[in-house]
């Protein structure tokens, strides 16, 4: 078997491979782009091939900016368009990928990788671990009343401005720019470059299916937030992305469509974890959470450079153990924080914590408690208090939430 990049001669030939793999046929091109996997850029593709040349595999990666703990903007390739043909699954096509994948993200001097895993036990044995979690809240519309903020509460009042109803393909220039401040602030969060909303790929509101999108705009009459949104049957309108800048403004634009007429209810997809909007309303059982799941997994390509560049709000001293089966390496790091800013380098000391890379990975955003990576058997605490050190340690300044679809 041959492991090779993609050309743009052959891009077809990688992309034929992965709707086959998956069962699918190609959607066929509309104006403008709009195909999901069309932001794929070809020499990041691999394509396996066997002996005599059939392509048989497929794994590509986009180039994103994560958002780390602390605001910090860090280069993270988002690994898709992962595929094996049915005939030949469980020969080991998809490992040599992954291993060949690694390997070229490390050459280009790359130190994180993500995923958005299509099933949760394929990955983490190439040592990916899940970092954000997100959930779908319906709301019964006749329940739908949200309580005002205490007086004297500054936190849930109104927000000032305005909003605005327009069809998705009015106002691309707004929602790129809106979200590009929002990913900026948020933990977790994964950058939409330019690429993609110039090809409209990816899913709504990027994508050039039917959306309507209210923009709620400030005092000043500056964009801050928008909600996309439509209305599928029965009776039920789906929210696919709520984008604010303050929570202020989220709970503005939550109100709009929880008070739109002539549905039952309303489908927020993506609600991360902790966040007040269920609390708002004036029944709770008026919420329901489902799907609540895993969303972003992390990978360490290179875990003293990884851990030095998110921020860190907590001083101390860690010394991890860390062992990688997939890579076949083992490393023992002294993380050392001071004033938010972390030094990490290779030591002796007898180690506080042994985990896995993919445990770090979902440790690393700061959305994952190590202490409950212990009480699950994951992580090992070699000393009392290791667990609770680690926790002050990882945590982040906001819960780590991801979006993007990729």
């Amino acid at each position: 078997m041959e492991i090779r990049s993609t050309t743009d001669e052959d891009f077809g030939v990688f992309v034929d491979t992965l709707h086959a793999a998956f069962g699918r046929f190609a959607e066929t091109p509309v104006d403008g782009g709009g195909l999901w996997w069309s932001a794929l850029e070809p020499e990041r593709c691999l394509l396996a091939t066997t002996a005599e040349g059939k392509p048989v595999g497929t794994a590509g990666a986009y180039p994103f900016e994560l958002t780390l703990p602390g605001g910090i903007l860090a280069p993270a390739a988002g690994v898709s368009a992962v595929g094996v043909l049915p005939s030949h699954r469980r020969r080991g096509v998809l490992t040599a990928m992954m291993r060949h994948q690694l390997a070229g993200l490390r050459d280009r001097g790359e130190f994180l990788s993500v995923l958005l895993a299509s099933e949760a036990t394929i990955y983490g044995r190439f040592g990916y671990g899940p970092a954000t979690y997100t959930a779908r809240l319906t709301v019964a519309r006749h329940q739908a009343a949200l309580v005002a903020p205490r007086a004297g509460v500054a936190a849930g009042a109104p927000a000032a401005g305005s909003i605005e109803v327009l069809r998705g393909a009015e106002c691309g220039e707004v929602l790129e720019e809106v979200y590009d401040r929002y990913r900026r602030a948020q933990p977790g969060a994964l950058s939409r470059p330019r690429r993609w909303w110039a090809l409209r790929a990816g899913q709504p509101p990027i994508a050039p299916a039917p959306r309507y999108v209210a923009v709620h705009r400030d005092a000043d009459g500056v964009p801050d937030g928008y909600v996309s949104y439509a209305i599928a049957e029965p009776d039920t309108l789906r929210v696919d992305e709520v984008i604010a800048t303050e929570d202020a403004v989220f709970t503005a634009l939550a109100r709009f469509v929880l008070g739109h007429d002539l549905v039952s209810r309303v489908e927020f997809k993506h609600v991360p974890p902790g966040h007040p909007l269920r609390w708002q309303l004036a029944d709770f059982r008026a919420g329901e959470v489902s799907r609540d799941t895993d969303w972003l997994w992390v990978r360490l390509l290179d875990v003293p450079r990884a851990l030095s560049a998110r921020g860190w709000f907590t001083d101390g001293e860690l010394v991890l153990d860390v062992d990688d089966p997939f890579l076949g390496e083992h490393g023992r790091y002294l993380l050392t924080v001071r004033d938010g800013k972390a030094d990490c380098v290779p030591t002796d000391r007898e180690p506080d914590l042994s985990l896995d890379v993919r445990d770090l990975g979902s440790l690393y955003l700061g959305g994952t408690a190590p202490s409950t990576l212990v009480r699950a058997g994951h992580v090992r605490a070699h000393r009392p208090g290791a667990a609770t050190l680690a926790d002050a340690l990882f945590r982040s300044d906001l819960a780590p939430h991801c979006l993007h679809w990729f």
